[in-house]
């Protein structure tokens, strides 16, 4: 039996033969990739090999940002432990669990998954089992019987078929469909770290518009008592008509923020209930809106954060491996051109009886070695070498577009931070002025020397400052939250903290 068999599809061969799951992408992506980035992308790509990748990789871990120094400690895994705030931690971990787009993630790892498996199966033999039973009576007198005979028969074989991966198209293509199934998985971390830090901004957010609702309302008050005192005192001829309509303008002011407000804190709260998977007819027991609204703490930042840190970034470890899984099409496709070599084999048995006389049980076997070469297709195969080719090509810009977008949100991260920090400082001095002035204008309203208008004037200060610090501590920690998710989903712990973060020690934050 001379036939030639298609590739087989089981997945097991001698682990001293597998060649390595990671592709070497094409002599032209090597040039480019250390032409731009050569330092961050060895860094963050260990699949990719460069002639400088050594001296890359040394290069990276003696470096820090521009705007940090250099620092060594542990990796803290669970960022958002480090805002020390239970009800953050209870969203987060729900979030990772039962967010909608994670769950989608996860289903499209098993396809890539089921997908390596099939394309792996092609290194490895078929066997097949075959077995017939036939019975064959004419009905017809013995005389007649010798040209049409009654005939019963038992068949069984087994078939063996394997293409010999001479040329690695094989090899290349189970690589490729390895690399896809690490991507997807990469994909769905970065979905975990996109829900994390999403949920932590919606809460921080949730959090904020609480105080600043708090805080406009206890302005709001203080101005009608303002506006209360001063038509009481244009009634007795104290005060002009400007000055009551000034007053009543500022309370209309304040009152004009208060839905807007409101409206920020309901939807807010939807959103998450959307993140966690849930309806946002439900209330969700974590957004208690019956507690006082406080901000988490804002977890103090150690001096470098090594740019080694970039190859924890979901998204740049996926784009890594789909580079290197278009290499290795490009090396299937290539392949492709040349000669594809099959072993078929065919070994089997057959007990015959005719007439009622059984026969000696009949053994049979086939061997054959077949080949195919493709000769002339019109430039189809070669187009397809061209087609991968550039789609490697491809694959190299978007992988380096993908580090330096990284790099840009780290940098821009740090400064934001930094001057928020900045703005801290006169935040606290304007502060403690305000109090200053209420202290003062509560002496003097005892004294007699000032009137109740102006004891409200200096409430409504120091009411503003307080307004202008949540602002400040409510951006200040959403800054902290983007840093994280720019760095992959966290930052070096000071070593001190090492064996705290291993025991499980909640991370003690800057003070307010």
């Amino acid at each position: 039996m001379n036939r030639r068999f298609p590739p087989s599809r089981l997945g097991f061969i001698p682990a001293a033969q597998r060649a390595p799951a990671r592709a070497r992408p094409h002599r032209t992506v090597r040039i480019a990739l250390s032409a731009g980035i050569s330092v961050l992308a060895a860094a963050c790509a260990s699949q990719l090999d460069s002639p400088n990748a050594d001296a890359a990789r040394s290069a990276v871990q003696a470096a820090a940002f521009r705007h940090q120094g250099s620092d060594a400690g542990s990796f803290d895994p669970n960022w958002w432990a480090a805002f020390n705030d239970p009800s953050l931690i209870a969203l987060v971990r729900e979030a990772q669990q039962a967010n909608l787009d994670v769950r989608i993630a996860a289903t499209r790892v098993l396809q890539a998954r089921a997908g390596s498996t099939a394309a792996a199966s092609r290194l490895a033999p078929t066997l097949g089992l075959n077995g017939s039973a036939s019975d064959q009576r004419s009905g017809l007198p013995d005389a007649y019987k010798r040209t049409s005979p009654d005939t019963r028969a038992l068949r069984a074989s087994l078939d063996l078929g394997w293409e010999i991966d001479v040329f690695g198209a094989a090899r290349a293509s189970a690589d490729a469909a390895t690399l896809d199934a690490d991507a997807s998985m990469e994909a769905a971390e970065g979905a975990r770290l996109l829900a994390s830090s999403e949920v932590a901004r919606l809460y921080i957010g949730w959090q904020g518009s609480r105080l600043r609702l708090q805080q406009i309302e206890a302005m709001l008050q203080t101005q009608s008592d303002t506006e209360r005192l001063t038509r009481s005192r244009e009634a007795q001829g104290l005060s002009s008509r400007f000055d009551v309509a000034r007053a009543a303008a500022e309370t209309q002011t304040l009152a004009a923020q208060l839905p807007s407000l409101r409206t920020l804190v309901a939807t807010t709260g939807h959103q998450i209930s959307l993140l966690l998977g849930r309806s946002a007819t439900q209330p969700l027991p974590m957004l208690d809106e019956h507690v006082a609204p406080q901000l988490p703490d804002v977890p103090a930042l150690p001096p470098g954060q090594p740019a080694e840190l970039l190859a924890r970034r979901p998204d740049l470890r996926a784009a890594e491996r789909q580079l290197a899984a278009e290499g290795a099409r490009l090396r299937e496709a290539r392949a492709d051109l040349l000669p594809r070599f099959f072993i078929a084999a065919l070994f089997g048995g057959q007990d015959l009886t005719i007439n009622r006389q059984a026969l000696s049980p009949v053994r049979y076997s086939n061997v054959a070695l077949a080949f195919s070469m493709p000769l002339f297709n019109a430039g189809r195969l070669h187009a397809a070498e061209d087609r991968a080719s550039a789609r490697e090509r491809g694959a190299a810009l978007h992988y380096e577009r993908a580090v330096l977008g990284a790099v840009q949100e780290v940098e821009d991260s740090l400064v934001v931070i930094a001057q928020e920090r900045e703005r801290a400082h006169s935040l606290d001095a304007l502060r403690a002025q305000r109090r200053t002035a209420l202290h003062h204008a509560e002496s003097l309203r005892r004294e007699g020397q000032i009137d109740l208008l102006q004891l409200l004037d200096a409430q409504r200060g120091v009411i503003s400052a307080e307004l202008a610090w949540t602002e400040h501590r409510t951006q200040l920690v959403l800054d902290a939250v983007q840093l994280y998710k720019a760095l992959g989903g966290g930052w070096r712990l000071p070593v001190a903290k090492d064996a705290a973060v291993a025991a499980g020690t909640p991370i003690s934050a800057s003070s307010r």
